[in-house]
């Protein structure tokens, strides 16, 4: 489904599934894609948009939680693509994936990363997006974020009338509330969250951000 100029969202089809998202370009970049079984649908739904998932150069994560990250081997071997994280999701990568699996009495198996962002931004692989260090749902939570789409990719952040848990492992109500309100004076007119619907239009996002600041009201 495509969303703006050159990005495309793949909602949740699911338990431990989350909304995946694609930066096109000369190359594709695939962003939590999610649960593994759904890879085979995601790939598909990819190419019905006229997007060649074989083009895909890297995959990345918003933060390392199972729903968003279990598909990452599969979608490799579907698309030879490299697995790229960020050094906070290396440093934080057994709580966010084991320690608060297991609290679920899950027990996955760890994918193994092919590499890592050299720099908070996407310009090493021909796109210019932001890389947004946002804690608190998650020790290692990345926001992606692009000035001339106006557009915030947010993971579990923040959603739709809502914010992340942060009662997980790693979580953590104040640096939840202080990435809130860094993220809130970004321009942004198009939010993405990691799960539920898009908030389209500059005014909206801003109402948003306005409400879920209350939560963490000083």
């Amino acid at each position: 489904m495509k969303i703006s100029e050159n990005v495309y969202m793949y909602p949740e089809m699911g338990m431990l599934d989350c909304n995946s998202y694609v930066i096109k370009g000369q190359t594709n970049i695939v962003i939590d894609p999610g649960s593994p079984d759904m890879v085979n649908e995601l790939v598909r739904k990819m190419e019905r948009d006229g997007i060649d998932a074989k083009k895909t150069t890297v995959i990345c994560n918003t933060h390392m939680h199972i729903d968003h990250t279990l598909a990452n081997e599969g979608f490799r071997k579907a698309t030879g693509a490299s697995i790229i994280i960020h050094p906070l999701q290396k440093e934080f990568f057994n709580i966010s994936f084991y320690e608060t699996a297991n609290l679920f009495a899950m027990h996955p198996e760890a994918f193994e990363e092919n590499g890592y962002f050299k720099t908070n931004d996407l310009k090493e692989f021909g796109f210019d997006w932001e890389l947004i260090p946002s804690p608190g749902h998650s020790r290692d939570s990345i926001c992606f974020y692009s000035a001339h789409e106006k557009c915030l990719i947010s993971g579990d952040v923040v959603f739709a009338g809502n914010t992340g848990r942060y009662d997980l492992p790693g979580g953590n109500p104040v640096q939840l509330g202080d990435s809130i309100r860094n993220l809130a004076n970004y321009d942004i007119e198009i939010l993405l969250p990691g799960h539920m619907g898009v908030v389209k239009g500059a005014e909206k996002v801003k109402s948003n951000f306005n409400f879920v600041k209350e939560f963490f009201a000083e």
